[in-house]
Formats: C-alpha cells, sequence, structure tokens
C-alpha cells in the first residue's frame, strides 16, 4: 500500500524508511553516563565508599570551606575526584571516590575544592 510522505512529499510503500526524514543524534558520552549511574555496580560501589567514610561528609568533618555543622549525614553524595569524563577507567577505584554534602559536592565540581586536597582526605581515610 502506498502512503505520501510528510517529509519529501513523494509516495512511497507504507514501510519504506524516507532519507529525508531527520535522524536523532543521540550523544553516546551522556548515555553511558546515565546508564553507568543506574548500574547495579555503581549502586553498590557508592554504598560501600558511604559506608567506608561512616557515612559523613568528609570536608563538614575536617571543618573546612565554609562549614554549618560538622557531623552532616544530610545530603550526602559520592564525588568522583577525577571526573567520569576525564577518566572513565577510574570510575570505580576506592581512590577517586569521596563522599560529601551536597553544598560540598557542588564546590567540588566547579573547582573550588582542589582535587589534590580531595585525594589527600582519601589516602587518609584508606591508611586508617
Amino acid at each position: 500500500m502506498l502512503k505520501s510522505c510528510h517529509y519529501c512529499g513523494g509516495i512511497h510503500q507504507r514501510n519504506y524508511k524516507c532519507p529525508s526524514k531527520q535522524q536523532l543524534k543521540r550523544k553516546k558520552e551522556s548515555n553511558d553516563l546515565n546508564r553507568f549511574r543506574w548500574s547495579r555496580l555503581w549502586v553498590n560501589k557508592s554504598k560501600w565508599i558511604r559506608q567506608r567514610d561512616k557515612y559523613l561528609c568528609q570536608i563538614c568533618l575536617r571543618e573546612q570551606y565554609y562549614t554549618q555543622t560538622k557531623y552532616n549525614f544530610n545530603n550526602l553524595e559520592v564525588h568522583h575526584i577525577v571526573p567520569l569524563n576525564e577518566g572513565w577507567d577510574k570510575r570505580l577505584e576506592d581512590s577517586n571516590l569521596i563522599t560529601l554534602c551536597a553544598y560540598h559536592h557542588k564546590m567540588a565540581d566547579r573547582g573550588e575544592i582542589p582535587r589534590d586536597e580531595l585525594a589527600g582526605i582519601v589516602s587518609f581515610i584508606q591508611l586508617n
């Protein structure tokens, strides 16, 4: 059965895919990141990192960078010291992960908390 095409104005078979139709371009990187963030590996690893860090923001615990509460256990997130887009192979390494509150996580993402300082805190945690 033939039908008129909305894309080129011609007439095609019903199951014909017109080359004039725009194809959606998906960002592979963002797709991979979303898939990773919901994977069982990441869920388990983030639970392990929070447990390792005693369910406390490690910056608040050290009373650095405008800390309001020393023992902050609210709104915790696991932060990648080396971002996923720069070091995909380090995404599950314990030495690249740290527990931060949402406030300090945003600061770390903006670069207001230096990476080497975060890495130093993690290495201190791992020694103890």
